[in-house]
């Protein structure tokens, strides 16, 4: 049986012990990023004098191959193996013998752990960010092909003024485009190699941190080896911040749809609708409505890190096991959930006859009082005058009305061109 990192001698009662366990399943994602940070450390061993060369040769070697392992779903980590550090420990240590036990010098499994979630955040945050992307650029193409398709504009849901179906899209984009700038913000506070702080207080040598953090690609070395411990949970903690907020906005599009869909403005397409095991005529908006769902369980899962942590006293303490958990849930959940609304926004339609009969004569009446206001009349009285007129509007051309709005935002200059730069940005 595999042996724990830990093990002095004794075994742990087999209940308390699955207790006590990850979730392997999260584990065995962190394969790849565990033998990366071993490989980077192993060479900081070297450079130290630690191991030599024809140790961290095979020590290499032997990573790799687990590394190929893995991609072959050869490398399966069991409740035995408690987590993926000691998998792959064991794994050295079996294959190499004394050699595989220098690996673990100058180390604690606490910045194991640390390195190992923050390389994972790293690429989860940049491919949470593609999908953004690309989800940008379908809300670019819908709101380029109706751009001019009139649409109410509501308040209070009700009737409001005059908008369009390419301004209601287009409001979605610059949405997210803030969203990925708080991205961008939990990225580079990420982007710090905890790697060295061992179980939060050093270790007696002068280990090269700056050497191992370049090896990995962080952008500096998280300084205080105290603070490295207290930022786990504090750091996912902001980056699920930063998906909620992705997930705030998607919320909202599906609230949209499903009321502009009540209305017939907007129908989702067949591909992406359910329907009712009773009522033939129905046509479910389901997916809208699980992004909304999924909008309340990242935010949740953002509650259950902050409580976890707010309380904890300095250095490790066993609580910040499950934030690995639900960092990892909740990236899963928002990239499926940006790649099922680009799939919806891709198939919506925009019932234009429907729109168009919609835009009765009450959206217009803030246009009327300008045109008193045009007169001479000043705005307070302009807006009275008008309110008294509502019965006499006549609705003027609807494509015409909405090219009037011609300041920055406006239905008639959405900005499409300037968006499509920023999207191409990120």
């Amino acid at each position: 049986m595999a042996k724990k990192l830990w093990y002095k001698g004794f075994d742990v009662n087999k209940k308390i012990e699955k207790f006590l366990a990850n979730d392997i399943s999260y584990d065995q994602k962190l394969v790849h990023y565990d033998c990366k940070s071993s490989i980077a450390h192993a060479k900081m061993l070297k450079k130290i004098g630690v191991i030599d060369d024809s140790e961290l040769e095979k020590i290499v070697e032997c990573l790799n191959q687990i590394i190929e392992l893995d991609k072959k779903g050869n490398f399966l980590i069991s409740l035995n193996d408690e987590d993926v550090h000691t998998k792959i420990e064991n794994f050295l240590t079996e294959k190499l013998g004394d050699t595989g036990k220098k690996i673990h010098t100058y180390r604690s499994r606490n910045d194991q752990v640390l390195v190992v979630q923050r390389l994972y955040n790293k690429d989860m945050l940049e491919k949470v960010k593609e999908f953004v992307k690309n989800l940008c650029f379908v809300l670019l193409d819908f709101s380029k092909r109706n751009e001019f398709v009139p649409l109410p504009g509501y308040t209070h849901r009700q009737k409001a003024m005059l908008s369009s179906a390419g301004l209601w899209g287009s409001s979605f984009i610059e949405s997210l485009l803030d969203d990925v700038k708080f991205l961008d913000a939990a990225y580079e506070l990420n982007d710090q190699s905890p790697l060295g702080s061992a179980a939060s207080y050093g270790v007696p040598a002068d280990i090269d941190r700056k050497f191992t953090a370049k090896e990995l690609g962080f952008s500096k070395v998280m300084k205080n080896t105290l603070y490295c411990q207290n930022s786990r949970g504090k750091i996912e903690s902001m980056i699920l911040s930063a998906l909620s907020q992705i997930m705030l906005t998607l919320s909202k599009i599906s609230s949209d749809i499903i009321f502009f869909s009540g209305f017939g403005y907007l129908s989702l397409g067949d591909d992406v609708s359910t329907g009712s095991s009773i009522m033939p005529q129905k046509k479910n908006p389901d997916v809208c409505e699980m992004i909304k769902a999924n909008s309340s369980i990242i935010i949740g899962y953002e509650s259950i890190i902050k409580n976890t942590i707010k309380d904890l006293a300095s250095g490790y303490n066993k609580e910040t096991q499950n934030v690995k958990e639900f960092t990892m849930k909740s990236f899963e959940t928002v990239i499926d959930s940006i790649e099922a609304m680009g799939i919806c926004i891709d198939s919506l339609k925009v019932n234009e006859k429907n729109c168009r009969n919609a835009c009765t004569k009450e959206l217009f009446a803030a246009d009327l009082a300008y045109e008193h206001v045009k007169k001479g009349i000043p705005f307070r009285d302009a807006y009275r005058k008008a309110a008294d007129e509502i019965g006499s509007i006549e609705i003027p051309d609807l494509k015409e009305a909405l090219k009037k709005r011609v300041h920055i935002g406006g239905a008639g200059n959405l900005c499409l061109d300037e968006l499509e730069k920023e999207i191409e940005k990120i």
